[in-house]
Formats: structure tokens, C-alpha cells, sequence
């Protein structure tokens, strides 16, 4: 880690982030997978209700009924079930990515069992973040556009008046998506502040709101990096998904090998996909741990204090100090916790 204790540019983050998880690529795949297993497991009972004859194929009303039955009971308990599960997945990447930015080997085990013990409090903390960073701004915007698009609809007024509303309509999404945005970019490195920092969810988002100050075009950068590999992913499956099909018809759509080429053609779609998609899900947290440490370096000196530690120069504290408060670590435990300043 000495060697990346001073500000790095956004092209050394990057560099950096594609650095760790190409040394450690199995294991952040494995935590990242992790919603995904969860998500197939659950899956597993609801096929098992629809294979039941007489509920698969039947029209009747108490089939009818139990699959309504089944639908909502998935609904209310796979989406808790799941995000918990992401929740899981992101704080261990982040665990992860914290421990090989140290110079260690993280294992996902351990990863895992670091994240486990503050699992609630860590999928409050995106909860809360989807609700400050996105749901509180679209209730907002609905509050003030569904007026005026009321409005537009039942006024009798002229063309000019009805493009005007139009016209401001359209701002004030643009203003809402714009404002969205900016909030997501602010809280970024939250989950960081939590998992490192140990704080609670609000700690957390104040925290990444004052680190992020100067930094969220870089982290805008970032984002839009991960959807252009998410998109590169998605045209080379259907890419091959397509090539599938144009075999299916030259060979034949009514033969039998036809058929079979389209199903190995949709095999391979689906194992591409999700694989990349997998894959890809470990980058942008790899990538905020580096840039939550490079912001501590750039407003807090945190590259000074690491090194005191490292040559004994900060005194061992007797007793844990308070949440918010300063936090200094005995020299040989890695100084990830230290507060702010």
C-alpha cells in the first residue's frame, strides 16, 4: 500500500482498480456471484409449485389462485431475501478490495465473515441511499410535473401555452434526473465509509458527501466506463445469439438440428450475459475503495498518518473512541479505520 499513499490521478485508480481484481479476479467473482445464487435458489420453489399438474397448465380458478398465491409470496419474499443478498455481496467486495489494497490475499471466506456481523446495517445503507439519492427526488418531481402535466391535458388553452407547460415539464425532469444523478454520485463512497470507518448507514452518506467534493466528475467517469463494458458485454452475447439464428436458417427452421442450434445458441447468450454482467459487478466498488482513500490522502493527510503508524510514532489509545471521533490504531493493525479529522 506505500506505494499508493500519495493523490493519484483518475487513470492510476483505474489502473489500479484493474490491478487488484486481475490478482484476485476468482475471488471477487465469487462474492460478486453471490445475488445471483441467491436469486436462482429462490427461484427453485416457485418452478417447483408451476410444475405441479394441474396448476402449470390449468385454467381453472383454484389454479388460477394459486399462482396468484405463488406470484405475490415470491414477490414479497425473494426482493427482501435478494437485496439482503446484494447487501452481502457488496460489502464483502468491499471488504475485499480494502485487504488487497493493503497487500493482502483476501480470501472470500473471510471477506464474508467481516461483512456477516453489520449485514443489517450495511443493507440500510443502501436502502437509505435509494431512498435520499432516488426515491425522495422522483416523489418530488411527480409532486411538482403531475400538476402541470394534469394541466396540459385539460387545458383549453392555445398551442403556445401547451408547448410552454411541455417545455417545463421536460426541464424539470431533465432538473430531476440531473439531481438524481448528483445525489448517486455523492454517496458513492459510502459503503466504503461504512465497511472501513465502521459507521452506521447516516454516518455513512455524510461522510461520502464531504469526501466526494471534488471528486464526483472522476467517479462520473467511472460509471460511464462500467455501462460502456455492461454494453460491449451485451452486443457480443446477442452478437453470438444472432450468429445462432442465421445458422438455425440456413440449415433449416423446421429441421431438428435447426432447433438445436437455437437452443445452443441461447445457452451460450445466457451463460455470456450473466457471466460478464458477473463479472463486471466487482469494478465500480474495487474502484470507490481506491478513490474513499485517495480523497482521505488529498483532505486529511491520510498518507502521513499511515506512515507514523507504520514507524510506531502514534501512541496506542486504551479505549475505543467515540463513533465520530478520531481514531488511531496501534501500529501493527492497518490504519483503515481512522475517522475524520
Amino acid at each position: 500500500m506505500n506505494e499508493t499513499l500519495r493523490p493519484s490521478t483518475l487513470g492510476e485508480i483505474l489502473d489500479r482498480t484493474f490491478q487488484l481484481y486481475r490478482n484476485n479476479f476468482w475471488r471477487f467473482v465469487g462474492i460478486g456471484a453471490i445475488p445471483l445464487v441467491a436469486a436462482f435458489l429462490l427461484a427453485i420453489p416457485a418452478v417447483a409449485i408451476f410444475a405441479i399438474p394441474g396448476i402449470a397448465l390449468g385454467t381453472g380458478d383454484p389454479a388460477a389462485m394459486i399462482r396468484g398465491v405463488a406470484f405475490a409470496l415470491a414477490f414479497i419474499v425473494f426482493l427482501p431475501l435478494y437485496f439482503v443478498s446484494y447487501a452481502l455481496s457488496i460489502a464483502g467486495i468491499t471488504e475485499a478490495a480494502v485487504s488487497a489494497h493493503r497487500g493482502e490475499r483476501p480470501a472470500i471466506r473471510v471477506a464474508l465473515n467481516s461483512a456477516w456481523p453489520r449485514l443489517w446495517t450495511y443493507s440500510w445503507l443502501l436502502l437509505l441511499q435509494m431512498i435520499v439519492a432516488g426515491l425522495a427526488p422522483m416523489c418530488a418531481a411527480v409532486i411538482v410535473i403531475g400538476p402541470l402535466v394534469y394541466l396540459i391535458s385539460r387545458s383549453g388553452a392555445g398551442l403556445g401555452a401547451g408547448f410552454a407547460l411541455g417545455f417545463l415539464v421536460s426541464v424539470l425532469a431533465a432538473a430531476a434526473i440531473g439531481l438524481i444523478a448528483w445525489l448517486a454520485l455523492s454517496f458513492a463512497m459510502s459503503m466504503a465509509a461504512c465497511v472501513v470507518e465502521k459507521k452506521t448507514a447516516w454516518q455513512s452518506l455524510q461522510r461520502s458527501w464531504r469526501l466526494s467534493q471534488g471528486t464526483r466528475g472522476r467517479i462520473l467517469v467511472l460509471y460511464l466506463l462500467v455501462l460502456a463494458l455492461s454494453l460491449v458485454a451485451l452486443m457480443i452475447s446477442y452478437f453470438v445469439f444472432v450468429l445462432a439464428a442465421l445458422a438455425a436458417s440456413l440449415i433449416g427452421s423446421g429441421s431438428a438440428v435447426a432447433v438445436m442450434v437455437m437452443i445452443a445458441g441461447g445457452i451460450v447468450y445466457f451463460v455470456v450475459y450473466i457471466g460478464s454482467q458477473i463479472a463486471l459487478v466487482p469494478v465500480p466498488w474495487i474502484a470507490l475503495a481506491l478513490f474513499y482513500y485517495d480523497q482521505r490522502i488529498r483532505k486529511e493527510g491520510f498518507d502521513i498518518e499511515w506512515m507514523m503508524q507504520q514507524a510506531g510514532l502514534t501512541p496506542p489509545l486504551s479505549a475505543a473512541p467515540p463513533a465520530d471521533g478520531p481514531e488511531i490504531f496501534r501500529p501493527a493493525t492497518p490504519p483503515d479505520t481512522l475517522g475524520e479529522q
